[in-house]
Formats: C-alpha cells, sequence, structure tokens
C-alpha cells in the first residue's frame, strides 16, 4: 500500500500518522522544520475525550497521567465568585474531564510513539513548496527538489500553512483580535489552586480586563492577562511592571517564570476541507480565541475522522464519498467552535460602546441574578462536536436530538453522538472495543442472527457484540438508555452512527451503507 503523505509533525500530524498506522496505512510524515522546536507550553488543556483518542495510539494514559488533572471552573467578578460548575460524564469515563500538561510534552511522548511506529516515515527539513493532484494521486514536491507521492495527503501544518492553502485554492476568511494577551508560566506554590482553572473579569489587578489562571505540572501556574493593545512586554521587564503585575496575583511568595510570551489571535475557517485527495486538518483548517480550548483537542478530533476514512478508502474498504463526509463533519464541527469562542470574545472584548454596557450590567447583576449569571460568558470548553445532521447518520425518531446541553453537561447518547465509555469485559473499556470497527451493539431481545448476517455479508470489519455479554459493571446499559430490541451501529471513531428498533436485515445494511457514505 503506498503512504499517505502528512504536512506538519505537530501534534496533529503525530496523531494523525499514528491513527493511520493503527489501520496498516503507511506515512511519509513531513515537516519544514530541520527538528523538534519545544518552544514554550502552547496548548496546554488537554479534553478528556481527546486523551482518549490519543489512549488508542499508546499515549493517553501517559500523557494523562504526567498532567494536572482538573475537574472544576471558577470564575469570578472582581473578588465576588459567580459561579462554579464540574464536568457530568455518562457511564465510566477512562479519564478526567480535563488534563494540563504543556504541548511540547505531549508531542515529545508522541514521537516516541511515532518512533517506534514502523509505518511512519518521519522526514524533517522538508518543506513542501508545491502541491499537485490528479484523480488517482498527490504530488508533494519539497523545496530541495525531491518528492513524494501518494494516494492521498493530509494538510496539518499549523497557522502558517497560507501558501499551502493557496496551493490547494482554499479560503480562510475570519478575521484577527486587535487585544492582546499575555502569557506567563510561573512556578510557584498556589495551595488550593492545584487542581481549579480560575477565570477573572475585572479583578483590582487588571482593572477593566480579564486573567486566566490555569494549574500545570511541576507547581507550575499559566496566567494569561489581557493587555492593552499598545502593551510592551520589555519594557514591564525593564521597570519591574511584571514582577509587580505577578504579585498582584500570587502574593510575595517566591517565583520563577518559566516561559512569558505576548500574543494576538485570529478567528478563522478553511471554506474547504477537502481538496481533492487533500484533507486539512487542525490549525491549517481552522483558528479560534484560546478561551475553550477548542483549537489542539479540535485538531486531534480532525485527525481521527480524517484517518479511519483514509483508511477505508485506502483499503478499498469505501468509496470517496466518505472523504467528502470529512468535509461535512469536520467543516461543521469547525463553525461551531468558531461561533462559541467568537461570543466569549464579543463578550470578553466588546466591539462597542453598547456592547461594553451590557456586558458590565451582566457582570454587575450576576452576583445575584441566576438569569445574568447565565450570561456570563468566560469560555464553553472543548466538547465533542456531535454529528446528529451528518451525511453517514441514520436519523431516530425514538432518539431525536435535544440540542446543545448546558455547559458542562453532555447531551443524551443517540445518533451522532459519541458513544459512553464504560469497562467492558475482558478488561477492555467500551469505546476501545468499538475503535476496532464498525459495531452492531444488541440490546436484550434484538435479532441477532439479521445483525450476524450483515456483519458476515460486510467487506469492512464488523464486529456483533451482545449488550448483556459486555457489560459486566452494568455500567454501559443505563448509560446508553438501551432499550430492548434495539441495535446500535456504532462508527471506527466510537459516534452513533444508527440506533434502530428491531430491524431488519436490509435496514441494517442500509444503515451500514450510510455510514459508510455509500
Amino acid at each position: 500500500m503506498d503512504p499517505v503523505a502528512i504536512i506538519g509533525n505537530g501534534p496533529v500530524g503525530q496523531t494523525t500518522a499514528l491513527l493511520l498506522a493503527r489501520w496498516g496505512v503507511p506515512t511519509v510524515l513531513l515537516d519544514r522544520r530541520p527538528e523538534r522546536d519545544p518552544v514554550g507550553s502552547k496548548a496546554i488543556c488537554q479534553q478528556r475525550d481527546v486523551l482518549d483518542i490519543w489512549s488508542a495510539v499508546g499515549a493517553g494514559e501517559r500523557i494523562a497521567a504526567e498532567g494536572v488533572t482538573w475537574t472544576t471552573a471558577r470564575t469570578f467578578h472582581r473578588d465576588h465568585e459567580l459561579f462554579t460548575y464540574t464536568f457530568a460524564e455518562s457511564g465510566r469515563a477512562a479519564f478526567p474531564p480535563f488534563v494540563n500538561i504543556s504541548q511540547s510534552r505531549t508531542e515529545e511522548i508522541l514521537d516516541e510513539r511515532v518512533a517506534a511506529e514502523p509505518l511512519v516515515d518521519v522526514r524533517w527539513g522538508h518543506p513542501v513548496a508545491k502541491i499537485d493532484q490528479d484523480v488517482d494521486r498527490v504530488t508533494l514536491t519539497c523545496a530541495d527538489g525531491s518528492t513524494v507521492v501518494a494516494p492521498f495527503a493530509v494538510l496539518c501544518a499549523g497557522a502558517r500553512a497560507e501558501e499551502l492553502r493557496a496551493m490547494l485554492g482554499v479560503g480562510f476568511d475570519g478575521h484577527s483580535f486587535d487585544d492582546r494577551f499575555l502569557i506567563c508560566d510561573i512556578r510557584t506554590d498556589l495551595p488550593g489552586w492545584a487542581t481549579e482553572r480560575r477565570f477573572y473579569f475585572d479583578p483590582v489587578w487588571n482593572p477593566g480586563r480579564q486573567v486566566l489562571v490555569h494549574p500545570c505540572p511541576g507547581s507550575t501556574f499559566r496566567i494569561d492577562w489581557q493587555v492593552p493593545s499598545d502593551y510592551d512586554l520589555d519594557a514591564e521587564v525593564a521597570d519591574g511592571s511584571l514582577d509587580r503585575r505577578i504579585r498582584q496575583v500570587i502574593g510575595e511568595r517566591p517565583y520563577e517564570i518559566v516561559w512569558k510570551s505576548v500574543y494576538r489571535f485570529q478567528s478563522r475557517c478553511a471554506d474547504r476541507l477537502r481538496a481533492g485527495r487533500v484533507l486539512l486538518a487542525g490549525d491549517a483548517a481552522h483558528l479560534y480565541s484560546p478561551f475553550g480550548a477548542r483549537g489542539l483537542n479540535s485538531g486531534v478530533v480532525d485527525a481521527e475522522n480524517a484517518a479511519w476514512k483514509i483508511a477505508f478508502v485506502a483499503r478499498g474498504w469505501a468509496g470517496e464519498g466518505l472523504l467528502e463526509s470529512y468535509h461535512a463533519e469536520r467543516h461543521a464541527a469547525a463553525r461551531e467552535n468558531l461561533e462559541i469562542t467568537t461570543a466569549t470574545m464579543d463578550f470578553l472584548v466588546p466591539q462597542s460602546p453598547a456592547a461594553a454596557a451590557h456586558r458590565q450590567a451582566v457582570l454587575d447583576r450576576a452576583a445575584e441574578d441566576p438569569v445574568a449569571r447565565s450570561m456570563v460568558d468566560s469560555g464553553r470548553l472543548a466538547e465533542p462536536f456531535w454529528y446528529v445532521d451528518s451525511p453517514l447518520t441514520t436519523p431516530s425518531p425514538s432518539r431525536p436530538f435535544a440540542g446543545r446541553p448546558p455547559r458542562g453537561d453532555v447531551p443524551a447518547p443517540g445518533p451522532g453522538v459519541l458513544v459512553p465509555d464504560a469497562p467492558v469485559a475482558g478488561g477492555r473499556r467500551f469505546r476501545e472495543l468499538a475503535r476496532e470497527g464498525f459495531t452492531l451493539l444488541l440490546a436484550p431481545g434484538a435479532d441477532g442472527e439479521a445483525a450476524r448476517a450483515v456483519a458476515e455479508g460486510s467487506a469492512v470489519p464488523v464486529a456483533v457484540v451482545e449488550l448483556d455479554e459486555v457489560d459486566v459493571t452494568g455500567t454501559l446499559a443505563p448509560a446508553l438508555d438501551a432499550r430492548r430490541g434495539e441495535v446500535w451501529l456504532l462508527r471506527p471513531d466510537a459516534h452513533v452512527a444508527a440506533v434502530l428498533d428491531r430491524p431488519t436485515t436490509a435496514a441494517l445494511t442500509a444503515a451500514l451503507t450510510r455510514a459508510l457514505g455509500g
């Protein structure tokens, strides 16, 4: 099998390569840099379901173990706590809701997995200068004149992929924010803060603006200040203002600055996530404000969605309609993330006097008014996108999607939703089982003969699993709210493709065909 080309050896590219290797698909992983450059902590907040994806390539448990687990998000206005929320789960999840660990450390752990994988060929110092493609292949020409010819390519070259997107004829509409933000990673001792994310509106030590504090490994805390557009970090360091700024947050305790940076950010989304035989993923496909931790988390889900679909097409198990579903699903996810993060930024950084007055009124009322409190937007944290409107999903009249649940909650299981996790027979987890291919999960009373006939007649890997036999702890059935006679069709990324009530062989075949992009 010819290798798939992956442009960009960041965490999205690494994950794509490792996931393709799980399906027996070789890859060539190209990066313009001469070597890994572990500068700063970058993206630190890894969501539970992303850790679950990394678990599939042997890295999730280690990333979670080395990171700092936090389960609580607190939001303050000045010195008054407005609200606190923790994160719901259905079933029994293998990972905590969020783990904080530097992106550079995550990359190191993934590098170890890549180095142990013979199907991944890593080539540093190979900037791609030209992309050509026809109906059968993609040809990448590198700056040194070498070429890589591949049946498919995944572009995950990060935020600076303008020239590569232009070669593909892909637009990248959006805008940049004028406000600046100062990040300092500080090693110090802050008792009671090690398992909480804290967000402050208008604190006395940053009046009129925001401060976000995240715990990190090694007694390190990331502090993120909104600062004026003309902010000068070097000047603050020189005159001692940075030290005073930090001490306003942490007090007189000793500290060490591990990393500091000032940044602006953009909100943008590619108009197409599939350009012929090239799929776009991660920051090359979308850029969001950091409030909500939706950048890297979304990019890793892009990687999983792209990997199983490319693998199924490359192995002849599905037609190219499955590749088009990558755009349909992940572009919809990108648009939702853009909508959510833009709403947060509109609240954090009002774009008009009227918006600023509204924000102030909401914050002033929120201490006593639950309605106003619900309007405070300090960032809706990363969560899976639910493929309820996907062309691969078969709707179920008995399980309609009720819309986006309240902040911190998860939706009821049903078509399009990521299936709950739970321990199952053999010391395994249910999502681990589901990610081996397509799964037909039989509730009690379901027609096992029809399901087995579909599985045996399918060219793709389809497992038939009886709920009663695998649900050894009694956790999975109530998490699913499984009903007698139902058959659940699960995709290789553990999303529910269909829930069918006492289906015939024809109905099961139709749902499977649809889930394969047919």
